[in-house]
Order: structure tokens, then C-alpha cells, then sequence
């Protein structure tokens, strides 16, 4: 009796791996799967001993542990994991856990996290132990034969798909397409159509400065919830900033995530590529290809980026074309973190200007700033202060102690969306207040998003961020051939231009006239 209970709790155990799901589904539908390589597996490891226990356990070892990690990708960022392109998230995830939750809680989760792997292996280690051939008589392992026999016959007559193995099919042909898609990747970043081209963006006369609001997508038009605020923030800044005699155009682009990895869009959109895992941005770096930093620069423009998530060392700046890279360190602020966040964007835009602008240096600046209030965990959300009250930073120190933590609100995914629309408007707030006070004379700006937040956040599944050129209207009015539509806010049927032609449109749309490219 008691080995009988054996064997069907080991069974049971493969069974769970064999119909856990790669992406949410409800309960129900998951428990009424009938996954037809259970028998097989169990007649395999009657008759295959210690060898097949150890593949099979490695091999459903890994089946569930890819499986975790769709899940979670699939809810944090809307697409499945790549084993091959995805792994230095983990660091990623890390960071942001340590920045939002403390340093122990990082460590928690990265413990946590091995256990459940042990536990995984171990407990599939026994189920296939329960089954292996030791003890089982000639007859019973043909028996065993039989029975896995029968059970193939509904799925291959197609009345019972084997989910899981083409799962692990799929899964393994996407390591292979990506392999291949590198290869593509880096001839591509070889063949650039404006190397050693002449009088690239020769028509600026300006500083230009490249923001990127975080998490700001086409949510903010287009899901009630978070337009109603957001827009009424654009249509106050569009009024302003007419005003101050500034033009403006706005549109679509299709970010290349979801959910985080910012670098992945500042890539895309500096190189011209599509970048969309860790493994093809090591590619483009590693590829010599020129970003759009490096025409600057070659343009006669000093070039620069503004990065307060940067606490770490970032040695791959020096391949991006920049001048100089401030990091969190380098930008002053002495004031309380909010929680992952380094500091206000108000903050960060008031460094920029007294450290790259003020006073104008002999050539004109190319920058990019990453702005980074509207970043996870959205806790708490700043509000903007007079721009001549700012000092070292301490003055947000009151702001940075307000609400309750994350670990509180996050407990409500009501609260949770609240909280992103707020920071997101507060980011909105303090980008176009910015630009209002720099006035006709002022540089030539492109604000866009990175990415969407997480679909559940965001309450949209869709890739798409907004972008907005403003400027002098002699600047600003080239963007019309790009299909942007005049003001803040775009058409709402707008289609959205895939982020890596975004690099090559500002080449050719800044050219000099008489050096077309």
C-alpha cells in the first residue's frame, strides 16, 4: 500500500510539471490538461534505470523551471523568457528589488529563488527515483511498455496534444532563431547606410536634448483611467508652451519592451536597430556600429548623457558615442532616494542645465536624459518646487518620507495603478514646465517614452510610446514628414513608427539641404 502511495504521489508530481502553464490561465482549464508523455515517462523510466532517471529529472527540471519563468515574464513584461537573451535580468531584477524593497530583501528573493530550484530538483529527483527500474520484474516493465503505447495513441491521432513537448520544442527553436538572428544582428550593424556620411543634422543650431520619460506610453491617450489626467496635463503644457513660442509635433513610435529594461529602447533608438533582449544589445555595443550620438559628435556637437539610475560602473558607455556620462553620483543630489529612485526629475533636469548648459559651452550639446521618476515602485511621487528653491536636493527630503512604502502599496493593484498615473503626470508636470522656461532660444527637444508599464499596470498590452518634438518651428516643422501631428497630444488612430527608425528619420530630417543624404 504504501509503495502503491509512492508511485502515485511521484506521478503526481511529473503530472504538475507536465501541465504547469507558460503564461496565466485559469485554475480550472490548467487541472483538466491531459498531457499524454506522463505514461511515456513513467514507462521510460521503468525501463531505463539510473540513466533515464537522471535525464528525465534534468529534463523536467528545466521544463519547470522555463515554464516559472515565463510566468513571470509573461506578467511583468508581457513577452515569454529567452534563456538565451534574458539572463542578465536576473541582475537587473536585483537592483530594483534592492533599490525599491532594501538590500536584505534582494537577498531574500535570490535565496528564495534557489531554494525553489533545489526543491524543484529535489522532488523530481525522487518522483523519478519512484519509478526508476530497480524492483520492477521483466513482465511489469513490459506492462509498463504497453500502457505507454496505448496512451500515445490519442495524441497522435491528434485528439491529445503533447503541450509540453512542443513547448520544449518551441522553446528550444527560439534559442536557435535568436542565435541566428545575432548573426543578422551584427551584419546589419556593419552595413550602416550613413557611415562616413557628411553634413549629417548640420540644419540644428541648437543644443538638442533627447528625454526619456519612463513607463510613459500610449496608456496615457488612449485607457480612460490614465488619460484623464494626462491629458489634461498636455493640454495646459500645449498652451503654455505656444505661449513661450515654442512648436510642437507629436506621434507614436513602437518601443521594442514592455515593462522595464529601458536601455533596450535608448539603444534602439540611438542605434537604429531593433534591440529587444540583453544578448543583441551586447551584440550592437560589441558591433562599432556609429548611434546617433556618435554623428553628433562628429557633427561638431558635445555629447553627453544624463543617467540617475546609474549607481554601478557602466563601461559600456564609452562605446555609445558620448562625451561625457553623469551618473547618479555626478549630478549633486545630496536629498533623500525615493525608494528605487535616485532622485526627482526636477532635480535631474536643474543638473543637466547647471552642469552641461549653464553657462553654454563653445560647441552645442547632444544629450540624452533618462528620467527616471515615473520608474517602479511609483512610491512616493514628488511634486514640483519653484526651480530657483532647488539646492543640493535636501529640500525633497519631505516629499521622499510621505505614504506608505511599497511593500504596503503594492498590496492593492487599484493602489498600484494610482500611483503610476500619478508619477507619470508629475513627470509630464515637470518635462513640459522645463521646456516652457527655456523658451524660442532654447534647445530642440525629443520627449518619448522608453516603454509601457506592465500590461497590468498600464491596463494596455500594446508596445507603443509617445513621442513629442518641440521647438522652434523651423526645427520642429520637419517632423511633419514623419507623420507627426501638431501639439502634444496625437491622433488617436495614429500609427506608430517602429522606434529603430527613429535614428536614421533624425539623420535625414536634420540634414544640411545642400548635402542631402
Amino acid at each position: 500500500m504504501r509503495a502503491a502511495l509512492s508511485l502515485l504521489l511521484a506521478a503526481l508530481a511529473i503530472h504538475l510539471v507536465l501541465i504547469l502553464p507558460a503564461a496565466p490561465m485559469p485554475l480550472p482549464q490548467v487541472l483538466s490538461r491531459t498531457p499524454p508523455e506522463l505514461p511515456v515517462l513513467l514507462a521510460l523510466l521503468c525501463l531505463g534505470g539510473g540513466v533515464a532517471r537522471l535525464a528525465a529529472t534534468l529534463a523536467l527540471s528545466a521544463l519547470a523551471i522555463q515554464k516559472l519563468a515565463d510566468l513571470a515574464m509573461v506578467s511583468a513584461l508581457g513577452r515569454s523568457f529567452n534563456p538565451v537573451a534574458d539572463l542578465p535580468l536576473i541582475d537587473a531584477l536585483a537592483r530594483l528589488i534592492a533599490g525599491s524593497f532594501g538590500r536584505a530583501a534582494a537577498i531574500g528573493a535570490a535565496a528564495a529563488a534557489l531554494l525553489a530550484a533545489a526543491g524543484i530538483a529535489a522532488g523530481l529527483w525522487w518522483a523519478t527515483g519512484a519509478w526508476s527500474a530497480r524492483g520492477w520484474r521483466p513482465r511489469h516493465r513490459i506492462l509498463a511498455a504497453l500502457l505507454a503505447g496505448l496512451a500515445l495513441i490519442p495524441a497522435l491521432t491528434g485528439h491529445v496534444r503533447a503541450e509540453s513537448s512542443l513547448y520544449a520544442i518551441s522553446r528550444y527553436q527560439t534559442a536557435l532563431r535568436t542565435a541566428d538572428d545575432l548573426a543578422r544582428l551584427r551584419q546589419a550593424a556593419a552595413n550602416d547606410p550613413f557611415a562616413r556620411r557628411e553634413g549629417l543634422l548640420g540644419a540644428i543650431d541648437r543644443d538638442v536634448m533627447v528625454i526619456f520619460v519612463e513607463s510613459y506610453g500610449r496608456a496615457s491617450f488612449s485607457v480612460p483611467f490614465h488619460a484623464e489626467a494626462h491629458l489634461q496635463t498636455l493640454r495646459r503644457a500645449e498652451d503654455r508652451l505656444a505661449a513661450a513660442g515654442l512648436s510642437m509635433r507629436s506621434g507614436f513610435l513602437r518601443a521594442p519592451t514592455r515593462g522595464g529594461q529601458s536601455w533596450l529602447s535608448h539603444a534602439t533608438f540611438a542605434n537604429g536597430l531593433w534591440i529587444s533582449d540583453a544578448t543583441r544589445y551586447r551584440a550592437v555595443l560589441a558591433s562599432g556600429r556609429d548611434s546617433l550620438f556618435h554623428h553628433a559628435r562628429r557633427a561638431g556637437f558635445r555629447t553627453a548623457a544624463v543617467m540617475p539610475a546609474i549607481t554601478r560602473p557602466w563601461p559600456e558607455s564609452a562605446t555609445m558615442g558620448f562625451d561625457r556620462v553623469l551618473a547618479a553620483a555626478d549630478l549633486g543630489y545630496r536629498g533623500r532616494p525615493f525608494n528605487w529612485v535616485t532622485m526627482p526629475d526636477q532635480f535631474t533636469l536643474a543638473a543637466t542645465d547647471r552642469l552641461l548648459r549653464d553657462p553654454p559651452g563653445d560647441a552645442p550639446l547632444f544629450v540624452q536624459v533618462a528620467l527616471i521618476s515615473s520608474h517602479a515602485p511609483w512610491v512616493p511621487v514628488p511634486h514640483l518646487l519653484p526651480w530657483e528653491d532647488l539646492g543640493d536636493g535636501t529640500e525633497f527630503d519631505a516629499m521622499a518620507q510621505v505614504g506608505d512604502p511599497p511593500e504596503i502599496v503594492w498590496r492593492d493593484r487599484d493602489r498600484v495603478r494610482r500611483q503610476y498615473r500619478d508619477a507619470v503626470d508629475y513627470a509630464l508636470r515637470t518635462v513640459m514646465d522645463h521646456a516652457a522656461r527655456q523658451g524660442p532660444e532654447g534647445p530642440l527637444l525629443f520627449i518619448l517614452g522608453d516603454h509601457q508599464a506592465a500590461p497590468g499596470i498600464a491596463l494596455d498590452e500594446g508596445p507603443d510610446v509617445a513621442i513629442h518634438v518641440i521647438g522652434p518651428e523651423a526645427l520642429v516643422g520637419r517632423a511633419a514628414a514623419w507623420g507627426f501631428a501638431p501639439g502634444l497630444i496625437p491622433a488617436p488612430d495614429s500609427a506608430a513608427i517602429p522606434m529603430d527608425r527613429m535614428r536614421d528619420l533624425i539623420l535625414k530630417g536634420f540634414s544640411r539641404p545642400q548635402e542631402p543624404p
